[in-house]
């Protein structure tokens, strides 16, 4: 074996304390490059330290004002209790101890009172992170932004970005029932397990078009691949391109499929087909068909089966419910050139929502009727 080449040294550690530094680095005849890379590797870990325990601080202190509260049960007590430990902490350790930040704390263990979530959490979040997740009154979103930021990794721009974009509300998911959603959210808690309704979403906003017409689908297909890293995040940051215009033949006809993708965590091939008008139901036969063919000819014995996105510049729910397309593996989804007023894609939503919910609540109680029968 050749010296001078590059190898794994040993893992420096210390048995002497349970948050003592363990890391590895890829030894070199650089020995200034070594030492620098300890040093940024010392820094990232400090910094990991700092976060985690800056959010395990705000924890304690909310957990204690509240156990404190909750034995005197007085409005008045509380107000007066805070303003008091504000005021001290403040002379002492400054601006990170204003009332509102106090408020913050107490909320912060209201909504996550399970520390061994937060134990989790703190590993990949920061306070910052809790600052903005605890602002939702909705326990299933919050739980829906803490796990997906923990998962994917989001900075804090990052997580401001997605819940501007009413992420959630978008994801297929939030179209489902309460105790769905939740369970679904413990998986992803528990093992990291993704699912299609956490990763497909609809609308998808393709904002770097312009707002601009396109004369043809292969001409927006075109726009995606110039800007394939932006279309490559909408989609999210598991998702890999695969080729364009993908050829498929069955020995008499060649057929080509827009786009085609693969998804690391669900471990499947997706493809994707633009409309440029409304969706049409002719567009499920189309995909089928793809998906058949992927599923016979490209997919590893380790994957999953295929799955479709038909994206489409306008879609009818009516006209899309009579197909039970959730049985198909095929996701219709509306894109969007231009993004909304928030007010206007807030309104649009809910009410996508309620629709979805108003759906599955019907075919759950058109599902017990036919058991009652069924039962007589």
């Amino acid at each position: 074996m050749d010296k001078t080449k590059s190898k794994l040294s040993e893992p420096i550690s210390s048995e002497t304390s349970k948050n003592s530094m363990a890391f590895q680095y890829q030894k070199s005849d650089n020995i200034t490059q070594d030492i620098v890379t300890l040093i940024q590797s010392a820094k990232g870990h400090v910094a990991r330290e700092y976060n985690s325990t800056q959010v395990y601080l705000a924890w304690f202190i909310g957990k204690r004002i509240e156990d404190e509260l909750l034995q005197h049960k007085r409005a008045d007590y509380g107000e007066k209790l805070i303003e008091s430990i504000s005021e001290t902490l403040s002379r002492q350790y400054g601006s990170g101890y204003a009332r509102s930040s106090i408020f913050r704390m107490i909320k912060f263990y209201r909504y996550f009172s399970d520390e061994r979530i937060v134990s989790t959490l703190s590993r990949q979040l920061s306070w910052s992170h809790f600052i903005l997740i605890c602002t939702m009154e909705d326990e299933l979103k919050r739980t829906f932004y803490a796990e997906m930021c923990r998962v994917q990794k989001w900075s804090v721009r990052g997580l401001k970005q997605q819940i501007d974009s009413m992420l959630y509300e978008r994801t297929a998911l939030s179209k489902s029932q309460s105790d769905v959603i939740n369970a679904q959210l413990k998986e992803l808690q528990n093992e990291d397990k993704m699912t299609p309704e956490l990763v497909f979403k609809d609308p998808y906003f393709i904002e770097f078009t312009s707002g601009k017409s396109y004369l043809s689908e292969a001409d927006l297909e075109t726009a995606i691949l110039d800007n394939i890293t932006t279309f490559l995040q909408e989609l999210g940051s598991d998702f890999c391109f695969v080729a364009r215009q993908k050829r498929m033949s069955t020995g008499k006809k060649d057929r080509y499929l827009d786009l085609l993708f693969f998804n690391r965590r669900l471990m499947r091939l997706i493809a994707i087909e633009l409309k440029l008008g409304d969706f049409d139901p002719a567009y499920k036969g189309q995909m089928e068909w793809y998906l058949n063919w992927l599923n016979k000819h490209e997919r590893l014995p380790h994957e999953a089966k295929p799955l479709g996105i038909i994206l489409c510049a306008g879609k009818d729910h009516e006209d899309i419910q009579y197909l039970e397309l959730d049985k198909t593996g095929i996701h219709v989804a509306q894109y969007l050139t231009e993004l909304p007023a928030q007010d206007v894609l807030e309104e649009k939503l809910k009410h996508a929502i309620a629709l979805a919910q108003e759906r599955v609540t019907n075919l759950q109680r058109n599902s017990d009727s036919m058991t009652l029968l069924g039962e007589k």
